[in-house]
């Protein structure tokens, strides 16, 4: 507990009803009721005290939908995603979702493959791993060979999800570095990282440290060298939690997706550019052998026998009710419109950031709608990308930067974030406020003082 901080929550005698304490525990459950009232004004104030959504440039996550969304989400919050006896429409729902993205993947019979929705994308890509796994350790035991030393070929750039997996599901992994060189995995130098243990290479359409895309057909073609040299038969999981929802609607030439017969499984979250509110995720397979039947259980729940292979069992079934509600009033065309003005508003920043003189773009956001600056080199030693984020915040701003992973960890980024909601009017605010707190950093006479470098951003 922070120093000084109260152990109770003090109730303003307005929002008080003749005979309630003004005073409740806030760490303990409290002896007595409440009114509703009373309660629903602490919990409101309370909450007062996050940051604007609308103004919130590091999350990927959907902070907004549209009046008919909110009424679905009202009428539908108390569905158990698990009960699928219980709630069989809903469960066809959800079959009806993941078809629809093994179509827009370009599976090859997107009615004959298989996916599931999960709690977001972390849990999908922990599926995909696990498929991963079980079919290395079942090819391995045909063969007479040990299943002891499982490894995990990705990015150091990675999203924090695939270290747990690896962590928790006992799988070494095998970190590729980047560099200024190779900004993210493209297959160079692949051939030093798999061996006979390799259960599978993640590629990431939409690196969360700057937004980039990992070249998915680059990596397949030097997989494709890799098994004609040594025999080495080695799949590919898209992590597509951004991307996978950006590149079929705006990039549709660039082949990422089960076009690539190597690409076993997709992930993506529902609940970023699927946009839909937090607690959404998706995988689907390319085709149903590709997830071993032994990671499938079928349980007895209320009266009805029911396949299930999520890591989570009872979970919100609104969230899947709202992505077929958007993919049914949006369709391609309304995903293609909102995903290209996100974009555009990305590139309308980066190209101006790129003008301010201390700054060098990492990459200009003409992949996901994602962009990361860095200052010069040698630009200055008053400050730097930290105290400009600090100083945006004071703003409203929540701009993160942070350091970059491994061999670059010597080099902070500041990173954007454009969601469908941030428009080009905000965005030109935005640039007014970087260029006002640019200046003003530019005229120190001294470095600014401080304590110790604090990431504005944990990934």
């Amino acid at each position: 507990m922070a120093q000084n901080e109260s152990d109770s929550l003090n109730v303003n005698p307005l929002f008080a009803r003749p005979g309630e304490k003004t005073a409740a525990p806030k760490f303990r459950l409290n002896d007595g009721e409440m009114l509703p009232e009373t309660a629903y004004q602490i919990v409101h104030d309370e909450t007062m005290l996050d940051g604007n959504a609308r103004l919130n440039l590091a999350t990927f996550v959907s902070t907004w939908m549209d009046d008919h969304a909110n009424r679905l989400y009202s009428e539908t919050f108390d569905k158990n995603m698990i009960d699928k006896d219980e709630y069989p429409q809903t469960a066809q729902i959800e079959q009806n979702c993941w078809q629809i993205l093994a179509d827009l993947w370009h599976a090859p019979s997107p009615r004959e493959t298989i996916g599931t929705s999960t709690v977001g994308s972390s849990e999908a890509c922990m599926l995909g791993g696990l498929a991963f796994k079980r079919l290395w350790q079942h090819r391995r035991r045909s063969e007479g060979k040990p299943t002891d030393k499982p490894n995990l070929v990705m990015s150091s750039a990675v999203q924090v999800c695939w270290e747990k997996f690896c962590n928790y599901f006992d799988v070494e992994p095998r970190l590729v570095p980047i560099s200024e060189e190779h900004k993210c995995l493209d297959g160079f130098g692949l051939e030093n990282y798999v061996d006979e243990n390799t259960i599978g290479v993640v590629a990431i359409m939409g690196v969360t440290y700057t937004g980039m895309y990992e070249p998915v057909q680059q990596i397949a073609a030097k997989l494709d060298e890799i098994q004609s040299s040594t025999g080495l038969d080695i799949p590919i999981h898209v992590d597509g939690a951004s991307g996978a929802m950006i590149a079929p609607f705006i990039q549709q030439e660039l082949e990422w997706d089960f076009r690539l017969e190597r690409v076993h499984s997709i992930s993506t979250s529902g609940h970023k550019y699927g946009l839909v509110y937090p607690g959404l995720g998706w995988v689907v397979w390319r085709e149903r052998q590709w997830l071993p039947e032994d990671l499938i259980f079928y349980v007895s729940y209320l009266g009805g026998d029911m396949p299930t292979f999520a890591l989570n069992f009872s979970r919100p079934g609104a969230q899947v009710v709202l992505q077929f509600y958007l993919f049914l009033r949006l369709g391609r065309d309304g995903y293609a419109r909102i995903q290209q003005a996100s974009q555009d508003v990305a590139l309308h920043l980066s190209g101006a950031i790129s003008e301010m003189g201390p700054f060098e773009l990492w990459n200009d956001g003409s992949d996901i709608p994602v962009f990361a600056w860095r200052l010069k080199e040698g630009h200055t030693d008053k400050w730097n990308l930290y105290d400009l984020a600090d100083r945006l915040r004071t703003r409203g701003w929540l701009v993160p930067a942070y350091p970059l992973p491994d061999d670059l960890s010597n080099l902070t980024v500041e990173r954007i974030v454009v969601r469908n909601g941030l428009s080009m009017d905000l965005a030109d605010k935005l640039l007014a406020d970087i260029r006002r707190e640019t200046t003003y950093l530019e005229q120190l006479s001294a470095p600014m003082p401080r304590e110790s470098e604090h990431p504005g951003f944990h990934h």
